[in-house]
């Protein structure tokens, strides 16, 4: 046999071999000679394997009294739901994004502000939705009390109302880490961690570096520009289907990004149909394979490693999702990454209260992935100078790889290091606090 190429031979790219490798794997069936895969996803495919977390409905307004546009994009998100339940998908939340009006916004000016946060509060919880107001600072200069003021506020803000998310910008592509906003989020984080709840204040508010506007995800997202539709999803099992009996990570990858694409663009066509009638532009799709107690990204992971969650060969399987969730043939938005919260997922959870993950393996995965350290249980008498250090450490992973990434930290009163946690919110898993060194 010849060792030379037949210059007849169809060119087949490494991309063209792994798909029909990984289709053959889906299939069951015969690769073809010419480059193409002799069977598709075939009958062992389960359909509708996933969820859809959030249908969020983008809308700008130029004052937070203005309530029927709200109530406008509600009615909407209502009809949008409804339609894909029709289709035989389940839809977990629907959710409203603000441009952010209280970004540059002084002191007295967040004080007036909440009486009408309490009304748009009261509007969307009674429609059975959450509403995102956005980034409350940034980058501007900061007076020497002025993250005390934000914090207390933050404070107040959560302690009055329902189901609003706001977000604190820790870092931008233009302007790079953004130090007093990095202290002042931690200040919030700090006092959110005494508003009640064993802590639990704190799933209302994330630092934010670097993320979109458009991101259908809480507590991040934010809106700009005309009112638009974008969708998150709930799709760990599809991530363990696809790596059911694989072993190559590259393998692995591509087979995913088969049956994401087989999966995702009818959920596109109707998103698409939707914000059409709607007269809203639609966004895409946040590809990030957000997990739930009962659907671990977690559990989804060891399928393809065969090892514990935080075992060496993790960050490999790590980027074999993110790999392939990053190249859906889809409209992608927001983070379009892996997801790790570790008090939503339940195998993540365990992983921590058995000490094979640490805050440095989260730094670490987030370098492949796409949202930083979420729903992280810490030390409740974390001082603000540790969650600094912390969070300026996901900004600048942020700015340097050019990615969105978020800090969501729950600090817990009372409990240290190793400590058992528990919450009563359902979606939360027990778990062990994490160390914020080492």
């Amino acid at each position: 046999m010849s060792g030379h190429p037949d210059p007849g031979a169809p060119n087949v790219t490494r991309r063209d071999a792994l798909s029909m490798l990984a289709a053959a794997a889906i299939g069951g069936g015969a690769v073809s000679a010419h480059g193409g895969a002799a069977a598709t996803l075939g009958p062992t495919h389960a359909a509708k394997n996933f969820r859809i977390r959030a249908l969020t409905g983008g809308v700008s307004i130029s004052d937070l009294a203005d309530t029927r546009a709200v109530e406008t994009t509600l009615d909407f998100l209502a009809a949008a739901k409804r339609s894909f339940e029709t289709a035989g998908y389940v839809v977990e939340t629907i959710r409203v994004a603000l441009n952010p009006l209280l970004l540059t916004a002084s002191a007295a000016a967040r004080t007036s502000a909440l009486p009408k946060l309490l009304a748009l509060d009261a509007l969307t919880s009674g429609r059975g939705a959450v509403i995102s107001i956005g980034p409350i600072f940034s980058t501007r200069d900061f007076a020497d009390d002025a993250a005390d003021s934000i914090a207390a506020w933050a404070a107040d803000l959560v302690r009055t109302t329902k189901v609003v998310s706001f977000s604190g910008s820790v870092a931008s592509a233009a302007r790079g880490v953004h130090r007093d906003a990095v202290m002042t989020a931690a200040k919030v984080i700090s006092t959110l961690a005494n508003a009640g709840g064993s802590g639990i204040a704190n799933f209302r508010f994330a630092a934010a570096a670097c993320i979109p506007p458009g991101t259908p995800f809480f507590p991040v997202a934010y809106h700009e520009g005309p009112p638009s539709l974008s969708v998150g999803l709930e799709t760990p099992n599809l991530v363990r289907q696809a790596f059911t009996g694989m072993k190559d990570p590259s393998l692995a990858s591509e087979r995913l990004r088969l049956l994401l694409d087989e999966e995702l663009h009818p959920v596109e066509l109707l998103a698409r149909s939707l914000a059409d009638q709607g007269k809203r532009r639609y966004l895409g799709i946040d590809t990030s394979p957000a997990p739930a107690r009962d659907s671990s990204i977690g559990a989804a992971l060891e399928t393809l490693t065969g090892e514990p969650f935080g075992s060496a060969s993790t960050l490999q399987a790590c980027a074999a999702v993110t790999a392939a969730v990053k190249s859906v043939g889809v409209s992608t938005c927001g983070y379009s990454g892996l997801m790790l919260p570790i008090l939503e997922d339940p195998v993540l959870a365990d992983r921590v209260s058995e000490g094979r993950i640490r805050i440095s393996d989260l730094l670490l995965y987030s370098t492949v992935c796409g949202t930083g350290l979420d729903v992280v249980p810490i030390p409740g008498d974390a001082t603000s100078a540790q969650l600094a250090r912390v969070i300026g450490d996901v900004a600048t992973l942020a700015v340097r790889l050019k990615k969105p990434l978020s800090a969501r930290l729950f600090a817990v009163p009372g409990k240290r290091a190793g400590d058992r946690v528990e919450f009563a919110d359902p979606m939360l898993c027990p778990s062990k606090v994490m160390p914020l060194e080492g």
